[in-house]
């Protein structure tokens, strides 16, 4: 099933050498203003399916993808955020974050 995400990741990393008059990747990529401002619509829209309970899934997949996208155009790894995620695993929430207020 993670096989999706990792597709993605890798086609968001091709794009970079696409144009950006016919990729809408390449044209995120290369305006991290539209890119931050594309992420922040998407979870207001994923919210808002979320109340309405409706069309929760295409939305929660807009915001994998401009995530993505959002973290590949500023030069943070996905993978880099998997590794910090593993490193969390079996910490409680609450002492994970007690942790970085030191």
């Amino acid at each position: 099933m993670f096989e999706v995400l990792e597709e993605l990741i890798k086609t968001v990393r091709e794009r970079k050498n696409a144009s950006a008059d016919k990729s809408y990747t390449k044209k995120l990529l290369e305006d991290k203003n539209l890119c931050r401002e594309k992420v922040m619509e998407e979870i207001q829209e994923l919210t808002e399916a979320i109340d309405n309970q409706k069309n929760q899934i295409h939305e929660a997949a807009d915001v994998f993808y401009h995530l993505l996208t959002l973290l590949e155009a500023n030069g943070v790894k996905a993978e880099d955020v998997m590794k910090e995620l593993k490193k969390r695993q079996g910490v409680s929430g609450l002492v994970e974050k007690a942790s970085r207020q030191k």
